[in-house]
């Protein structure tokens, strides 16, 4: 039997300000995130979506809005403590351990009490998702091709346990091909019916992925609604996405 905070929204953002020092980066940002529901923020670079990504997790604090998560009225909180109720934030590249091994760097993903607890389980599933970490547990991850170094950082937030995951542009400084796998990988990870709050410049591997769409410009939200109803607006995809309509 589902709860009132069960049909809540897992993440609401009220008119959050952000920035770095007298620099104010965000004006008053708002969003939220259902359970189970994947959410893309989309913008170009430079336009805030680094910096929505770091307050939502902790890294920065807001200097006016309000951050719920999972019922809780959580700005200002420390990253630690938004990790233990169960928000993990993966940032752009892969920040691994890059002296220490795969296997190290996903049992440090699960260094929460309740995850750890459950690290082993946690482990299988890592494994059967990237078969190719089970192959390279034991290598540095300063070895891994930039593909894998990605892969493994998803799959450290896996160990959290999490609730919703925000990945900071997962396609930054990648291959195509890579890029494509990559998405396969986040696919996998919607599959399992956790939340995702997505920063992205390129529309191009999203359409099959997100429920919604925001447009990030300047700092400011401009654009918000269902991603397929934003996908099939003309001007918005010559706007923002640099793509064509979908067919009907």
């Amino acid at each position: 039997m589902k709860t009132a905070s069960d049909a809540a929204p897992l993440l609401v953002v009220e008119n959050i300000r952000s920035g770095y020092g007298e620099t104010e980066i965000l004006h008053g940002v708002s969003l939220c995130v259902e359970r189970g529901e994947t959410v893309v923020v989309l913008g170009p670079n430079g336009h805030g979506k680094s910096t929505l990504a770091r307050t939502i997790s902790g890294l920065l604090p807001p200097t006016r809005g309000r951050i719920i998560f999972d019922g809780r009225t959580c700005s200002g909180l420390s990253p630690e403590a938004l990790v233990s109720l169960g928000m993990v934030h993966i940032p752009q590249g892969d920040d691994l351990f890059p002296e220490m091994t795969v296997l190290e760097n996903l049992l440090l993903g699960a260094y929460r009490s309740l995850a750890w607890a459950r690290r082993r389980q946690k482990l299988a599933q890592v494994f059967e998702f990237f078969p190719r970490l089970r192959e390279r547990q034991k290598q540095l991850a300063r070895t891994l091709s930039g593909g894998e170094r990605r892969m493994l950082a998803l799959a450290r937030g896996l160990m959290a346990d999490a609730k919703l995951f925000i990945i900071d542009e997962p396609s930054l400084g990648l291959a195509p091909v890579v890029i494509a796998e990559v998405y396969r990988w986040i696919e996998q990870i919607k599959s399992q019916g956790l939340s995702i709050l997505l920063m992205e410049e390129s529309a191009a591997h999203i359409e099959n992925l997100t429920n919604r769409l925001y447009l990030l410009e300047n700092g400011k939200i401009v654009r918000e609604g269902p991603a397929l109803d934003l996908f099939r607006d003309q001007a918005v995809l010559k706007a923002y996405l640099g793509a064509e309509p979908l067919d009907e």
